[in-house]
């Protein structure tokens, strides 16, 4: 028992120490934008690239939100960090069903 309790202490300690994360995915677009003096114009290729992170708010209803490139790096660790949430909470769960039925037992 004591042994649960404890790795359930180290899991909820990890996910505190991912508090920071994002859901949604990182998306890429290239566009013009026609005006004039735009940086989009002087670019090589004609283009502009910009990162918008897509998610879905509590209605289920989709989102978008620019991400400036200097953040971009940030942003993808915060939605790794997601993922390592999702997976530490299904960690978190087996272990408390563990804890449920060792305190059932006694």
């Amino acid at each position: 028992m004591k042994a649960l309790l404890e790795k359930k202490e180290r899991l909820l300690q990890r996910i505190t120490d991912r508090s920071e994360f994002l859901r949604g995915s990182i998306t890429s677009v290239c566009s013009t934008c026609n005006r004039a003096g735009c940086i989009c114009i002087g670019r090589s290729t004609g283009r502009a690239r910009a990162y918008r992170l897509t998610y879905k708010d509590k209605q289920q209803k989709t989102r978008t939100v620019y991400i400036p490139r200097a953040q971009l790096a940030e942003a993808r660790k915060m939605l790794d960090n997601y993922t390592k949430i999702k997976e530490l909470m299904e960690k978190l769960f087996e272990t408390n069903i563990a804890i449920l039925k060792e305190r059932s037992r006694s």
